[in-house]
């Protein structure tokens, strides 16, 4: 059976926790971030847990060799 590509987009914007979490970066920390205040601009940085059930299988199929975690 043949390999199935990554989506490399998707592998870049996603991340699996070593506890099995898949974690997604916020939107919007790219550009026009001059006017925003110094503590919306530091919230940017954490990511959060993609809690969808469909948003995660969705992913699963584009990072099939992504790392679980446990």
């Amino acid at each position: 059976m043949p390999k199935i590509k990554t989506h490399k987009s998707t592998a870049k914007r996603f991340k699996y926790t070593g506890s099995g979490k898949l974690m997604r970066t916020k939107i919007g920390k790219s550009h026009l971030r001059r006017k925003k205040s110094k503590r919306v601009k530091y919230l940017f940085d954490e990511m959060i847990e993609v809690t969808t059930s469909g948003e995660k299988k969705r992913i699963q199929k584009l990072i099939p060799y992504a790392k679980k975690g446990k």
